[in-house]
């Protein structure tokens, strides 16, 4: 049993990936274990916004998964799950592109996401 009350959280997404989410067709988030995110968990609600803008969009975590490393996330959860318009060494480079070797050596996380009406 869950004693934790969920958690709501804001985070920036950009809008190639905003519109996966939007659509439904992008599953799972990917994101470096910062601090702030290391209690992500189960039932907490996220609320997506698209830096400088009021466009946002909430989901749901149904999970989080922790991986070394971006290459066994995408291995881990499947490419089309993080963005089905992208092979997985497009995502690889897209994502190291983001976070750099510093960043992913604290871990990646795979947030699995679900929409909210």
């Amino acid at each position: 049993m869950n004693s934790t009350t969920p958690r709501h959280r804001e985070l920036n997404l950009y809008r190639q990936y905003f519109e996966l989410v939007v659509a439904g067709t992008k599953t799972i988030e990917v994101r470096v274990k910062y601090l702030h995110l290391a209690d992500l968990a189960a039932d907490d609600t996220i609320r997506f916004r698209i830096k400088g803008t009021d466009e946002t969009c909430e989901v749901r975590v149904e999970r989080v998964t922790e991986y070394p490393d971006f290459e066994a996330l995408l291995d881990g959860e499947g490419p089309s799950n993080i963005n089905p318009t992208a092979t997985r060494d497009e995502q690889l480079s897209n994502i190291r592109a983001i976070y750099p070797p510093e960043k992913e050596a604290l871990g990646a996380l795979a947030i699995q996401i679900g929409r909210l009406s």
